[in-house]
């Protein structure tokens, strides 16, 4: 199956040569991505590839990527971090009716990772929402989503301090 996903990474400053890039992507057989260098010392990717599970695919493209740059950081995967006009333009659907399902069902709609005047959600959650619902998207997208969201928050949890995690999640989790 084919799987859609971003992945965008922070390169060494020596890995800033588009041309370089290029040919260091191909030399690892990494050319199902459109790539683009648009912010200094970043490269994003957008994958289309062929696999057997959403999982496969990213950490794959993860793999691959860390082949050409072995001390690129992965910043983040994608999609997942959206905001309710992102999911309306994924599932077809509009902004106000993404918006009306989150103010109609406060104690079920999922809890944003950011809140405020530009709240963000885990793609992931929403589309579990809007499935249990019965609004209708490709499968691909749901697992993509949720391999991302995963991705995130393994890169992010890595950065924890260990002692800290666990008294947070007695009290969190209690």
């Amino acid at each position: 199956m084919e799987y859609e996903f971003n992945l965008k990474f922070k390169l060494a400053p020596e890995d800033t040569d588009h041309d370089q890039v290029m040919q260091r992507l191909v030399e690892v057989d990494c050319t199902d991505a459109l790539v683009g260098l648009g912010v200094a010392g970043h490269l994003g990717l957008e994958f289309i590839r062929e696999a057997e599970s959403a999982e496969a695919a990213v950490l794959s493209a993860i793999d691959d990527v860390k082949k050409a740059f072995p001390t690129a950081q992965l910043v983040e995967a994608g999609p997942d971090f959206v905001g309710l006009t992102d999911v309306a333009d994924l599932v077809g659907v509009s902004r106000q009716n993404m918006r009306k399902l989150m103010v109609n069902n406060p104690a079920v709609f999922p809890s944003p990772v950011h809140g405020g005047s530009s709240s963000i959600w885990h793609l992931a959650q929403v589309l579990q929402f809007m499935h249990e619902r019965q609004y209708e998207f490709a499968e691909s997208m749901f697992e993509v989503a949720r391999t991302a969201m995963h991705v995130n928050i393994t890169k992010e949890k890595a950065l924890l301090d260990s002692k800290v995690d666990a008294r947070l999640r007695q009290r969190l989790f209690a």
